[in-house]
């Protein structure tokens, strides 16, 4: 797809306001913010700038303009595509159907390497493979594995539990096909970001409860773990912090409409009876996220089942962090550590 002009253009503008001498990006971003006995990042404080001057938000009025702002955001935030990396398209039959993916494959990849399942955020409603791509180019190129990017059903049109079943078919599609794929099926992760980190938690415990073959790893960023209920976090940063409490709201209307039990698993898979047994996690939480807690939750509870459970809290940094790899060095910074746990979790 061919990038308009306007729009490259404002993306070189982004960048270059990155660059600039610290004292004027400071001016530039207002004074430092500091809630909650934390002080956010320059780098997310002048992104958040940026979306005020733009007037552009997460959510706009419709769900196709929502979608539609939230793939030309990726041109803004993600950065040139990372290189050596291939890619080619991939099929996943499914009950519901066919279910679109893209394999990643950095240069220089030994023959049966580790493999993550990824799940693009959204909110369930909104995001692609594409809008990921680069996230699935960094993860796969820092910890030297393929990426299996998933372009699962969204709500509205396909509303919970639709995303979960793509979720746990895809990963049975990466173990079943492990060798056509040039991959070791016994060093398969699953992980996404937001709405994607859900569905990752979703997999692992359905895969693993009904025995057989499930993940070894799950990178969970920013997960939301329990929709039925509103934590400190949620007030707190409800709002001027890119993911605002009405943005969540809005996502959770559209993909658990009335009448669906916002306690089952998997949906608010924080709430399952049994956490015993899943595959070993890195939870990173972002501190000015109305999700932290809840992941963090989900981390404590992990822990509490004997499950070998990292959490990373990047207390300066904001929900979506992984998507703005083009901006500053703080998001790279932060990602480069979750793909450094990824590595050691499939070594």
């Amino acid at each position: 797809m061919a990038v308009p002009l306007q729009i490259r253009v404002q993306a070189a503008m982004a960048k270059l306001l990155y660059v600039l001498p610290r004292a004027v990006r400071r001016l530039i971003a207002g004074r430092p913010v500091r809630l909650d006995g934390q002080e956010l990042a320059m780098d997310a404080q002048l992104l958040l700038r940026m979306q005020q001057l733009s007037g552009s938000s997460l959510v706009s009025e419709t769900v196709e303009s929502s979608r539609a702002d939230f793939e030309v955001g990726r041109y803004l935030v993600g950065g040139k595509p990372i290189e050596p990396v291939t890619t080619r398209e991939v099929v996943i039959p499914s009950e519901s159907g066919e279910i679109p993916a893209t394999l990643y494959t950095p240069a220089g990849l030994a023959e049966s390497s580790g493999l993550l399942v990824f799940y693009h955020g959204g909110g369930w409603v909104i995001g692609t493979r594409n809008s990921s791509d680069n996230t699935a180019r960094f993860l796969a190129q820092r910890a030297s594995v393929q990426v299996l990017s998933v372009e699962y059903r969204l709500a509205p049109e396909n509303p919970f539990p639709a995303a979960a079943d793509d979720a746990v078919a895809a990963f049975d599609y990466a173990y079943a096909k492990a060798n056509d794929l040039g991959a070791d099926p016994d060093r398969i992760a699953v992980g996404g970001d937001s709405a994607g980190g859900n569905l990752a938690a979703v997999a692992a415990q359905v895969t693993t409860r009904r025995g057989g073959p499930a993940p070894k790893f799950q990178l969970l960023f920013y997960p939301p773990t329990d929709v039925s209920t509103r934590r400190r976090s949620r007030e707190l940063f409800a709002d001027k912090f890119f993911l605002t409490d009405e943005h969540v709201t809005w996502f959770l209307n559209h993909y658990a409409p009335a009448g669906v039990d916002r306690t089952d698993p998997r949906l608010s898979p924080l709430l399952a009876e049994d956490l015993s047994g899943l595959p070993p996690a890195y939870i990173a939480t972002a501190g000015f996220d109305p999700l932290r807690d809840e992941g963090e939750a989900y981390a404590k509870r992990l822990r509490e089942a004997g499950v070998v459970t990292a959490l990373s809290r990047q207390p300066d940094l904001i929900h979506g962090y992984v998507n703005f790899l083009g901006l500053g060095h703080r998001f790279r910074e932060a990602t480069a550590e979750a793909a450094g746990a990824l590595r050691l979790g499939l070594s």
